[in-house]
């Protein structure tokens, strides 16, 4: 199986490159992030003349999250459990669900903006929640109808369970180009890094991504000239899975083929093949 995540920055923009890219790469299973648009305008037409069935979530014209699948669509869950919500106002960025006897979650941390904002407080409490909710899937003790078989890294049933997305948080130094850029600044703190290792503490690996051109693979540049073909990124777009998931891994790579071209997205997409 070949699951990938994908953060599209706007997905009405970006749809041509992205059903090229279902093509061509093949994945079965591949999260979304940052869609820019509502559940209803998910533009799922083209997506499902593929094969792909979709879960979409969004709520507004920013943030947005959706998974779409070949290999089955089911138990979907939009949001998490207890997510906080900023000015009042609730925001699309989780969804799960099960594809092929996998249980996938699409994340769309956050910015933070700048530490000491109430948007960084914000990031925080949301990360809580995703822990939160990762723990309740984990344990298999709620949850809807379905999931009773999705359980921690050596329950007794040995689902692969994964959270994929932009988490908006380089985990190490190594994960920026410079770290003295970035200091004082959002997505390197140690709050953030801590909330982190917080959610991976509850079993899951980090799949990192095999290292292609360079010896440590970014996942983001920005858009400003020569970022990315000087590679000054970040790895910010993560692969979080428990044992089933993390020891099936057969390969991983960051497509930077993505981020070339006319109209990319700042992102790549991580492509994850499992031998299950």
């Amino acid at each position: 199986m070949r699951i990938a995540t994908w953060n599209v920055n706007s997905i009405v923009p970006r749809l041509p490159r992205v059903l090229d890219w279902l093509e061509h790469a093949a994945p079965d299973v591949l999260c979304l992030q940052e869609l820019k648009n509502t559940t209803d305008a998910f533009p799922a037409e083209g997506v499902k003349a593929l094969g792909y069935d979709v879960a979409a979530f969004g709520l507004s014209r920013w943030n947005g999250v959706a998974i779409v699948s070949r290999a089955g669509l089911t138990d979907v869950v939009r949001g998490l459990t207890g997510e906080p919500r900023f000015d009042g106002a609730a925001e699309a960025r989780a969804v799960g669900a099960t594809c092929g006897g996998v249980r996938v979650w699409s994340v769309y941390v956050p910015n933070g903006r700048e530490p000491g904002s109430p948007h960084y407080a914000y990031k925080l409490e949301w990360l809580e929640a995703l822990r939160t909710t990762v723990a309740t899937e984990l344990s298999g003790l709620s949850g809807p109808a379905g999931l009773s078989g999705v359980s921690g890294p050596s329950g007794p049933s040995g689902t692969p369970f994964a959270v994929l997305g932009d988490f908006n948080v380089a985990p190490t130094d190594a994960d920026v180009w410079d770290r003295s850029l970035f200091e004082g600044s959002t997505h390197v703190t140690e709050p953030e890094r801590a909330a982190l290792a917080r959610l991976r503490d509850l079993g899951l690996g980090d799949v990192f991504p095999r290292p292609l051109k360079y010896d440590h693979p970014f996942t983001y540049w920005d858009y400003r000239a020569g970022n990315f073909p000087n590679n000054r990124g970040m790895r910010i777009d993560l692969v979080y899975g428990n044992e089933p998931f993390t020891t099936a891994v057969r390969d991983s790579y960051v497509d930077r083929e993505a981020r070339k071209g006319k109209g990319p997205s700042d992102h790549a997409p991580i492509v994850v093949d499992l031998d299950l």
